[in-house]
């Protein structure tokens, strides 16, 4: 987990990022599970290596949206495996930027 903590950020540093945004995977319930307690693990190890402020965006249902849109984009089969994890970081990334804007 450290490792991941690290390469996330000396990208963000690389990238001039002002922020990371970490998807938090709730159940679909809305309670707190295995999941999101690793991934608030990770916020904790990426805080001590960042000065940026560390967020996290709900993740529910972002790999069906994924997969709904490359359905609609008529996206090849053999390539939906390969970038529904990206396609799935664009939509937590426009979510949670969307409810920065609507406060």
């Amino acid at each position: 987990m450290r490792g991941a903590a690290e390469i996330s950020a000396k990208i963000a540093e690389e990238e001039g990022a002002e922020m990371i945004v970490v998807g938090l995977p709730l159940n679909m319930d809305g309670t707190r599970g295995f999941r999101v307690e690793n991934t608030l693990a990770f916020c904790e190890i990426l805080k001590t290596l960042t000065p940026l402020p560390i967020e996290t965006c709900d993740e529910r249902c972002t790999t069906v949206s994924a997969y709904n849109f490359m359905l609609a984009t008529n996206t090849k089969k053999t390539k939906k495996r390969s970038i529904v994890d990206t396609i799935s970081a664009e939509i937590i990334l426009q979510t949670f930027i969307d409810k920065r804007k609507n406060k």
